[in-house]
């Protein structure tokens, strides 16, 4: 059926059960996995005197420390499910623009993402990464909640 799962994580707790879920399906179907975090441009999360007092560098380093230990607790829960799984960090993206282009790149049959299921304005003011996922997507997308 599905024979290369990617599953997004952005670390969350929630994310984390569509970790889980992503793993263990990859697992019963013989599927390879890779999991994914993607990190915002600089810019699109620091404006005007955050620029000044949180630079660049910084911000790397940040999201790169943060990154990592996002991927490596996802390495973990593979190794309890007995499942090799690669991870990627993608740089400089926007969420789903992210999850999505790199779907394709590695040639995935699935996405598994988390979604929090905001509706009303708080969709409107948080936005849905899930809901854009699913929306650009030209491969299946499982949302766990």
């Amino acid at each position: 059926m599905y024979k290369h799962i990617l599953i997004a994580t952005d670390g969350s707790e929630l994310a984390q059960k569509a970790v889980g879920q992503g793993l263990t399906l990859a697992r019963a179907l013989g599927a390879k996995a890779t999991a994914i975090t993607v990190t915002e441009p600089w810019g699109a999360t620091a404006t005007g005197e955050v620029m000044i007092a949180f630079p660049i560098d910084e911000y790397e380093k940040s999201v790169a420390s943060s990154a990592a230990t996002t991927l490596s607790g996802v390495a973990d829960v593979a190794r309890k499910v007995g499942i090799p799984c690669d991870t990627l960090h993608v740089k400089d993206r926007f969420p789903a623009e992210g999850i999505v282009e790199t779907a394709k790149q590695l040639g995935c049959d699935l996405i598994v993402m988390a979604s929090h299921g905001r509706r009303g304005i708080k969709r409107m003011l948080l936005g849905s990464q899930a809901n854009q996922v699913v929306t650009l997507s030209e491969v299946p997308v499982l949302i766990c909640r």
